[in-house]
């Protein structure tokens, strides 16, 4: 190749390379494949060629919602004892069952655990059909509480929760192909993508729903698809997006729930959320919606590398916000507390996901005393800080806009310092 030069010589090089990349690619079938039904094919298929996002989601909350004591026995964060439970169960007035004739399961009879960082509830199999037993463990305050003790066995968790908590429910099997929240849920059945092979390119890329390629509207709705509450627009009896999947619209399938619908148990009067998992109806309200932020915007779902924050957002606290709203005005409302803790004020804990208040509000607005007096007795962001917490609210609000309305401080440069002379 003497006299050639390397522009020259690196196209013949490349062709080299490919043709012997690809001689030992399997050869398919593109069309058949492509026009045979989409199934679900597991997470453990998708690591052999995304390991480092599999490892990043095996880090997350998702891969644990829904865990098999079968194969894994540490799932249980504590021990099943019924002496203990029903001690605790003795101290909660007003239960529908006395605390002596609770369900409590036997380890042997626990087939799924669900959840294990703020709470975790069991499943059993009756008749064929799995249930969440009465009895829930709140892990922050490790206590254990009631969970519908009276009609725990009336509808089944398919029904109820299936959806959200695993991957590829089939309501017509009672099945799911994988424990969990796993990489389908959010990318939509993976058999096309896994068969084809890394040569077909676009043909691949198509097959599989890519979150971060999506408008953003239509993208955020499948952390909408479960991070909400509400009914089945196919099937009234199910609670959640029966039919949905990542890239379609949600609304087709689901609608939230709210409290001029009726629903007061999950929800405050001025339709901010009460409950678990329904960050979504309160982004909706918020103006993060109307300017186009996102969930993704400040949660990650799989990061690659050690993520610097385990509450799966992008910075830890204020930071996240800071991020943005680099800028504020340090007056009114500000000047009173400038220390910028965002989201103590404007994410206030007000949802519970086992204790009260342990979650925190995602309209991004600052609750005062006068919502508390207003919406029902909704929490406020001042006394969800201790120091006002058992303050009278009409006072409370008084003196929040007569120190909202003082300007910044200023302060005055000192000059022509007296100097001390040093003791000798």
């Amino acid at each position: 190749m003497k006299g050639y030069g390397w522009g020259k010589i690196w196209p013949l090089v490349l062709s080299m390379i490919l043709v012997g990349a690809c001689s030992g690619e399997r050869k398919v079938n593109i069309k058949e494949i492509t026009s045979s039904p989409k199934t679900y094919i597991g997470s453990e298929k998708c690591k052999t060629c995304h390991l480092e996002h599999y490892d990043s989601w095996k880090g997350t909350l998702h891969s644990r919602m829904l865990q098999d004591t079968k194969v894994n026995l540490d799932a249980l964060v504590t021990e099943i004892n019924p002496a203990v439970i029903r001690a605790d169960l003795e101290k909660i007035p007003d239960l529908k069952v006395p605390a002596a004739q609770v369900y409590i399961p036997k380890v042997e009879e626990i087939r799924y655990t669900i959840g294990n960082q703020w709470k975790q509830r069991y499943l059993v199999e009756k008749g064929g059909l799995l249930y969440i037993a009465p009895v829930q463990y709140n892990v922050d305050s490790g206590r254990w509480v009631n969970y519908h003790e009276d009609s725990w066995d009336k509808k089944p968790w398919i029904k109820g929760c299936g959806g959200c908590h695993a991957t590829g429910v089939d309501m017509s099997k009672n099945s799911f192909s994988e424990p969990g929240i796993g990489c389908e849920a959010c990318h939509g059945p993976g058999s096309h993508h896994y068969a084809l092979p890394k040569t077909a390119v676009f043909e691949k890329r198509m097959t599989i729903a890519n979150p971060s390629k999506l408008p953003a509207g239509v993208a955020v709705q499948i952390c909408g698809s479960c991070h909400n509450r509400g009914k089945s627009t196919k099937d009234k009896t199910v609670e959640w997006a029966v039919g949905y999947q990542p890239g379609k619209a949600l609304e087709t399938f689901f609608k939230s729930t709210s409290f001029a619908a009726g629903d007061v148990k999950q929800m405050y009067a001025n339709e901010f959320s009460k409950g678990h998992h329904q960050q979504y109806i309160d982004w909706r309200q918020s103006k993060h919606h109307t300017e186009g932020v996102t969930c993704t915007s400040c949660h990650y779902v799989h990061q690659l590398g050690v993520p610097s924050t385990r509450s799966q957002t992008k910075s830890a606290g204020s930071k996240e916000c800071l991020s943005c709203h680099s800028v504020i005005n340090n007056n009114l409302g500000h000047s009173i507390h400038s220390f910028a803790n965002c989201v103590g004020c404007h994410m206030p804990r007000i949802a519970s996901s086992a204790e009260s208040g342990d979650l925190h509000s995602h309209v991004f607005v600052t609750l005062l005393p006068k919502d508390t007096l207003k919406n029902d007795k909704i929490p406020n962001s001042c006394q969800t800080c201790h120091k006002h917490k058992d303050a009278n609210l009409v006072d409370l609000q008084k003196q929040f806009e007569a120190m909202s309305q003082l300007p910044k401080p200023q302060g005055r440069v000192i000059e022509n310092i007296v100097k001390t002379k040093p003791v000798k």
